[in-house]
């Protein structure tokens, strides 16, 4: 098992942050804070879910070892802090992307 991988850190950075943006774009933050206009439990749970595939996609190509996973998870982890999302959110949503590109 390697434990590094083959793509670079700042790689790895790049892609969590542009899926934690693309995220954003599909569930904003204002939605998960707003208590006027709320969304599906099943939408959420589709958007998720894709954002986890695209996740388990990069992986695939590029071979991540353990170090980059646990970067891939911290980095979209405080990308979603800083847009401003809840904490429950964001461990909701960090937990599980983590599940996904851990699975074999």
């Amino acid at each position: 098992m390697a434990l590094f991988g083959s793509v670079s850190s700042k790689d790895v950075d790049g892609f969590a942050t542009g899926l934690a943006q693309e995220l954003a774009k599909r569930y904003p933050p204002a939605l998960d804070k707003g208590n006027e206009r709320k969304i599906s439990q099943k939408r959420l749970t589709s958007i998720l879910e894709d954002t986890f595939s695209r996740a388990i996609e990069f992986k695939r190509e590029h071979n991540l070892g353990v170090y980059k996973k646990a970067r891939l998870g911290n980095t979209f982890r405080w990308e979603l802090q800083e847009m401003g999302y809840s904490k429950n959110f964001v461990e909701v949503a960090t937990e599980g992307l983590i599940v996904y590109i851990t699975r074999k």
